[in-house]
């Protein structure tokens, strides 16, 4: 069955989430599942390493972050020497990446964030669907701590729907989704390379 196909069904569930924090864990800002800033740092980091020849792309700095099942961020990453070596813009980005494939997947059914460009599009059942993160969280907070252990992310739903390349979901060895993973900051394309090596580094 064709990826299309499946979106006109999932539209329902979709409009139903709102692409806001669940409310499935007992304990929704658990990130206990999900890799901490020092291993996300570490593999998204080595993923960057690899270049643009092997991720294709403008060989770019990146911004990453992973979310847990209830859409909460549990932490921000950047992969160059400092906060302004990536995309400024590319931080957000990269949360609501997370926060969208999250959104949209389950235990025995993954979709990234790439995977609803076409449903997007005028006349798809998904069109219209794209929305922003609440700006109170997205603009809150010290930007000396953007990227840290203590980002001012951290522990907040950031919402957002993002329909381009970069956002996956993130499995336990069981098969169980646990959270979402995002990155940004090169072309879509790239995004969506190095976020698969990253995941793959993890072993989610």
């Amino acid at each position: 069955m064709h990826v299309p196909i499946l979106l006109q069904k999932l539209i329902a569930v979709i409009v139903f989430v709102g692409f806001t924090a669940f409310t499935f864990a007992q304990n929704p800002e658990d990130c206990s599942k999900v890799p901490d800033h020092n291993k996300l740092k570490e593999a998204l980091t080595a993923a960057v390493k690899q270049g643009k020849g092997a991720n294709g792309g403008l060989g770019n700095q990146e911004w990453g972050t992973v979310v847990n099942r209830d859409g909460i961020v549990c932490a921000v990453v950047f992969t160059g020497p400092n906060r302004g070596a990536e995309w400024p813009g590319s931080r957000i980005i990269s949360a609501e990446k997370a926060n969208t494939a999250n959104a949209v997947s389950g235990d025995n059914f993954a979709l990234s964030s790439g995977n609803l460009y076409s449903g997007a599009q005028p006349g798809g059942s998904l069109y219209s669907i794209v929305t922003g993160p609440d700006p109170a969280t997205a603009f809150a907070g010290d930007p000396q701590k953007f990227g840290q252990p203590d980002d001012p992310l951290v522990g907040k739903p950031i919402g957002g729907v993002i329909v381009f390349g970069g956002g996956l979901a993130l499995y336990d060895k069981k098969g169980q989704i646990v959270g979402g993973l995002g990155v940004s900051g090169d072309t879509s394309c790239a995004d969506h390379v190095v976020a698969w090596k990253t995941r793959h580094t993890l072993g989610l």
